[in-house]
């Protein structure tokens, strides 16, 4: 049975990491001594829920965390410092600390190796995320070991920021299909810039093409912008929502 280690020490290791083709070693007190920091740990690289979810979400409010008191946020997993380094570039996830665990000694002493073999993975990290002030674990969210295959209900990063600030806000989902050239486009990234909207950018011929925002929003034209999953429309509707927007927050 995995073990809630809250209230206790995290594992004093020493992680070889490859920096600028050159070897660096990071002693567990070099991150955690001193320091607010929060921890999510997963089978794998590039295995699909930690490309597609995990790393990607924490990584989204890597700034909501920093404001809310947290000085890093650290991705483990019982990989290679290669593989971690490659897996970071490819995710860029520049927010995010990732730390290989290569022979598994960190996650050993969480209590959070497991087998996965079945698989041909070998050992490697059940999924957990945890809190960790001055080098004691303070909340630890584990997955549900009774449930089969790899659970994510718990250790993701909306649960994280739900526990450390209750009352805070999570980023919107913001998402723009532009066009070089479009002065349109230009206004509605103007607009999103000045309401303080992160966004993620497609642009028409690089990153898409015209029948996939015909079949996403039913219209050709750019830019269309979507929050949080709902098509707000182009840059006259953006102006219009949020206007709306702010009208409801004063």
């Amino acid at each position: 049975m995995l073990e809630n280690k809250e209230g206790q020490n995290v594992p004093q290791v020493v992680f070889p990491t490859r920096k600028e083709h050159e070897w660096v070693n990071i002693d567990s007190n070099d991150i955690f001594k001193g320091r607010t920091v929060i921890v999510f740990s997963l089978p794998g690289a590039f295995t699909p829920t930690c490309s597609s979810t995990h790393v990607p979400r924490y990584n989204q409010l890597a700034a909501s965390f920093k404001q809310h008191g947290v000085d890093e946020i650290v991705c483990v997993s019982v990989n290679d410092t290669f593989v971690m380094n490659h897996w970071k570039e490819e995710q860029e996830a520049h927010d995010v600390t990732f730390l290989a665990d290569g022979n598994g000694d960190f996650t050993r002493g969480m209590g959070m190796l497991v087998s996965k073999s079945d698989l041909g993975f070998g050992d490697r990290s059940w999924r957990y995320s945890m809190l960790v002030k001055d080098g004691v674990i303070v909340k630890m969210f584990i997955e549900d070991e009774g449930v089969a295959g790899d659970p994510f209900d718990v250790s993701d990063a909306d649960t994280m920021l739900k526990f450390i600030a209750p009352s805070a806000e999570a980023p919107r989902n913001v998402t723009i299909f532009t066009r070089r050239g479009c002065p349109f486009c230009v206004k509605a990234k103007g607009l999103l810039k000045d309401a303080g909207l992160d966004y993620d950018e497609l642009v028409l011929n690089e990153d898409f093409r015209e029948s996939t925002i015909r079949a996403i929003s039913g219209e050709t034209s750019v830019p269309q912008i979507f929050i949080d999953g709902a098509r707000i429309g182009g840059s006259e509707a953006l102006e219009q929502y949020l206007n709306i927007d702010a009208g409801k927050a004063a």
